[in-house]
């Protein structure tokens, strides 16, 4: 299977990217392609909602998000890999993810597979509420299949997360695929 990690953080070496390379190391050894999306450091634009895309695209935009939707096209999963700062998905994925709706109609009929993997300092038991209602709905929408999700709560900072449970979680999900 062909799985395109989402990545959104802006911190290259952050929490949320050491789960995700649990994750790819897990998928890799189940014998999946991996390519790996770096949202947070692409150029890429947010979405106008001029719809010249006709919802299909191309997007009249003329940044790095051409290459990602081929990327993304191309594969049979997304794993959507996110700190979470405000009780949502960082602005660098959910720009990324607005630009979708210039070849959502291609996602949707592709039915994909999806995950999902984030962290955040804030362990209260609602904390994840909102980025997961997103998600779900996210889900719905395009057509995905969710296979799973790792909240890595109270790990917002790398020596945290090596010190939680959150890494094998991250690993395991990568490796049942």
């Amino acid at each position: 299977m062909k799985i395109a990690v989402i990545e959104g953080s802006p911190n290259k070496h952050g929490s949320s990217n050491m789960l995700a390379e649990e994750f790819i190391r897990g998928a890799k050894e189940a014998g999946h392609n991996i390519e790996v999306i770096d949202t947070a450091h692409a150029n890429i634009h947010p979405c106008t909602g001029c719809v010249k895309c006709g919802y299909e695209g191309p997007c009249s935009q003329k940044d790095d998000v051409e290459n990602i939707r081929k990327i993304i096209l191309d594969s049979d999963m997304m794993v959507f890999v996110t700190p979470l700062y405000y009780y949502g998905m960082s602005a660098q994925l959910k720009t990324m993810i607005d630009r979708f709706c210039a070849f959502n109609s291609s996602i949707q009929r592709k039915h994909m597979k999806s995950a999902l993997i984030a962290v955040a300092w804030n362990a209260d038991d609602w904390t994840f509420e909102s980025l997961l209602s997103n998600y779900r709905t996210l889900v719905r929408y395009l057509n995905l299949t969710d296979m799973g999700t790792v909240l890595g709560k109270g790990c917002g900072t790398p020596s945290m997360t090596e010190r939680s449970k959150y890494l094998q979680m991250a690993y395991e999900l990568g490796k049942k695929l």
